[in-house]
């Protein structure tokens, strides 16, 4: 509790509280942070990398490994793809205002698809789509404000969440394969 000093007078104290209340209400939100020059291409490259990986090891799971979970109530090896699926959709959706394509449901896609010769096609085009999404980007683009979370930020970060997102789940996702006797294909 703030107490005034004998020299200062109580009102004098209220009036200047009440004031840095107001001038903090005021105040201009604080300026979203800026993406780096090169964000872009680097980013790309990233997802990339990322992006060849999750598809390679949806495409080395046998179909008989797609219902697999390693617990009750953990998503199984579908679940997870279309759960990258769906938020390929998800985020340039609700973040970056653009539409998915005619006739793509992305909330009908988690727990419903679990079937290898539909999970496949399905994750390799949200892929494709996030790479659409991005070739249309430019570097100024990434400076915009969005929103994400609840928070005002550059639309670069919805980017960066996508691909944290992702590998995230790629991650589990080699896990996944590794219980299951799947060497992912990249690491030989």
């Amino acid at each position: 509790m703030i107490r005034p000093s004998p020299s200062i007078p109580h009102t004098l104290v209220r009036t200047a509280l009440s004031a840095a209340v107001v001038l903090t209400a005021l105040a201009p939100p604080a300026a979203v942070a800026q993406a780096p020059a090169g964000y872009l291409e680097e980013w790309t490259q990233q997802f990339e990398a990322s992006a060849r990986k999750f598809v390679a090891l949806a495409e080395a799971m046998p179909a008989g490994t797609y219902d697999w979970r390693p617990a009750e109530g953990v998503a199984s090896v579908a679940e997870v793809f279309m759960h990258i699926a769906r938020y390929n959709y998800y985020y340039p959706d609700t973040s970056l205002d653009v539409d998915p394509p005619a006739g793509m449901d992305y909330d009908a896609l988690q727990g419903v698809v679990n079937d290898k010769a539909a999970v496949v096609p399905i994750l390799a085009e949200s892929m494709d789509h996030v790479r659409r999404v991005v070739r249309e980007m430019g570097e100024a683009d990434l400076q915009s404000t969005t929103r994400l979370y609840g928070r005002d930020v550059g639309e670069y970060a919805v980017l960066l969440q996508l691909l944290t997102h992702m590998n995230e789940h790629l991650g589990q996702s080699i896990a996944y394969a590794r219980s299951n006797g799947v060497t992912p294909p990249w690491s030989g």
